[in-house]
């Protein structure tokens, strides 16, 4: 509970700057800072040492304009029961106390830390973790008698001892290590690199000449700068692919924009130079916001004006948008700053989920959710044996088709329709699936079937984009996680291998994919001698199960074919275990 988690931090701040802050306010600290962009770590020798660091510099310290946040480093394998709240009235009756916490959850304990500050400060563990966690959105930064509440969880050791409950789709493997080298961030941000738009005509100045220009622009910002003049032969735009930290992919941003609006003014180029960047579409809906409101925020604290190109203008081969932004060239090189931000946000998010899930079948590469230049992380699975990406019913090759049906809510599918059908027309070309929506069952139907068919890819990239576009439009609140139920058919006497003896399989199945899975009781199958398969939860944990389900067919198949007598027919399915009624 000593390491510390310092937040807020300017790009200008240097470990000297955290060491005069600390020796200032005489925080002792044992080991040196470690500066990532935007935050910071360190060790403090004791816990007296680290809530003496937290109670005189979070919210109050200052450095190059930026305020700094504070609080005990908590991985977040250990983020379970246990909080800490501070800036507690120091005349706050216990009972009123106890009463505010038990409005998010059963207290187990609640125990006064000793500090040399006025203001009160409790460790509290609830009894779950949901409660825990509805505690620190709900307590957190709330008004007490002229006090903002402050809390944060603290490191729960219990949580790393034995299975953790299915609470959460990032709940499973080992525990994460404290230390900030051993983060679950799976890649430097500078794995992701900066993508900007320029019009032809400026192409030449920003090489400059025998390539002067632009060697000085990657020495001087230490990046690795391409520029795809190739591309796109005809074309009045050319992207350049910039790679380097983010304090150097904005610097080269910053003097690529100074060379073009100089140009613009020797060669007597009348139209206003905006500042056009890509980012793949797999992160804009994160980037605009709810209701439009980080985009909002950008342009408001930037003074810029932010455009993004039309979703209807991707392809399978341009899953880019194109944001311009006009204003100063300081300004808008502070815009591609907060944009990049956001998207390289997004992109580890993607990235954890992405290696921690590791869905079998799938070639990561061959998705296209991430943008060129950037490392995909988690094994490619194209390597697979033979049938490893088959379809339910025939078990075939690795390209063929499978069909699964998506339930969503009737009162969104004008979202996924979209005006005149060209959104799901748009959808349907970018994961190369075919999309249908069934007719309504009746007048009250609660929820619209949409019919994906498609290889493994196509169904991750078609149903990603439906879970996304769902959440973008509203029709889920916004701490709410969007759930859907999918179905899956499988050959009637593959469904005992999905269900396994006494449930065990299909119980762990749930454990490994947090989704809930059903074989439901007493089907009948279907003409080609198939039964279905429910799998309700959110979109990482709906396609671990399907693929893992995927797999098990595949292992059945193979199976088959091994026992086959040459020429005689193959063996029975032999008995089947009975399946769970659903609770």
């Amino acid at each position: 509970m000593n390491k510390l988690y310092i937040g807020n931090v300017s790009a200008e701040a240097t470990e000297k700057d955290f060491e005069s802050i600390f020796e200032e306010k005489q925080i002792p600290y044992s080991g040196p800072f470690l500066l990532k962009t935007g935050y910071a770590f360190v060790d403090c020798p004791d816990d007296k040492a680290a809530m003496k660091a937290i109670d005189a510099l979070s919210g109050k310290a200052e450095l190059h304009g930026k305020t700094l946040e504070v609080e005990h480093s908590v991985p977040k394998r250990q983020r379970s029961c246990k909080l800490q709240i501070r800036n507690i009235p120091p005349h706050m009756q216990w009972e009123v106390l106890d009463s505010m916490l038990a409005q998010h959850g059963t207290v187990e304990s609640c125990e006064q830390v000793n500090t040399d500050t006025e203001t009160a400060v409790v460790n509290v563990r609830y009894s779950a973790r949901d409660q825990a966690r509805l505690a620190v959105e709900k307590l957190n930064g709330s008004m007490m008698e002229s006090y903002a509440l402050k809390v944060s969880y603290i490191p729960d050791e219990n949580a790393t001892e034995g299975p953790s409950p299915r609470r959460g789709f990032n709940s499973r493997g080992t525990p994460r290590s404290s230390s900030p080298g051993m983060s679950p961030r799976p890649k430097g941000h500078s794995d992701l690199p900066l993508r900007m738009l320029v019009p032809t005509q400026f192409v030449g100045a920003i090489i400059g000449k025998e390539g002067a220009t632009i060697r000085n622009i990657t020495k001087q910002t230490h990046s690795k700068i391409d520029i795809h003049r190739k591309e796109n032969a005809g074309a009045a735009e050319k992207p350049i692919t910039i790679h380097s930290t983010p304090e150097g992919c904005t610097s080269a941003c910053k003097i690529i924009m100074e060379i073009m609006h100089k140009e613009a003014l020797d060669t007597k180029f009348n139209e206003e130079v905006p500042m056009k960047i890509l980012v793949h579409n797999n992160f804009v809906g994160r980037l605009i916001g709810k209701e439009g409101r980080n985009l909002k925020k950008i342009e408001l604290d930037t003074g810029t004006r932010i455009t993004i190109s039309s979703l209807y203008d991707l392809t399978m081969h341009n899953p880019e948008r194109t944001l311009t932004t006009l204003g100063p060239i300081e300004n808008c090189a502070s815009a591609q700053e907060e944009v990049m931000k956001k998207v390289r946000e997004a992109y580890d998010s993607d990235m954890s989920a992405m290696s921690s899930t590791m869905i079998p079948g799938l070639n990561l590469n061959a998705l296209g959710l991430f943008p060129p230049g950037a490392s995909c992380m988690g094994p490619s699975m194209s390597n697979m044996p033979p049938g490893a990406h088959g379809g339910p019913s025939s078990f075939g090759s690795q390209q063929e088709c499978e069909s699964v049906h998506l339930f969503i809510p009737a009162h969104a599918v004008g979202a996924i329709i979209g005006r005149q059908g060209q959104h799901i027309r748009q959808l349907s070309h970018f994961a190369g699936a075919s999309i249908k929506i069934a007719p309504a069952e009746g007048k009250d139907c609660q929820h619209r079937t949409a019919i994906i068919v498609g290889p493994p890819e196509a169904q991750f990239k078609a149903q990603c984009r439906i879970f996304s576009k769902l959440k973008e439009e509203n029709f889920f609140g916004p701490k709410e996680e969007v759930k859907l139920e999918a179905h899956i058919k499988v050959p009637s006497f593959a469904a005992g291998r999905v269900i396994g003896k006494g449930g065990k399989t299909v119980t762990e199945l749930q454990n490994l994919s947090c989704a809930e899975v059903v074989v439901p009781r007493d089907q009948t199958p279907d003409e080609n001698d198939q039964v279905v398969v429910k799998i309700t939860g959110h979109f990482f944990a709906c396609q671990l199960a399907q693929r893992k389900i995927q797999e098990i067919l595949a292992q059945v198949r193979r199976q088959q074919q091994q026992a086959k007598p040459p020429g005689g027919p193959g063996p029975g399915p032999g008995p089947q275990p009975p399946v769970p009624r659903r609770k």
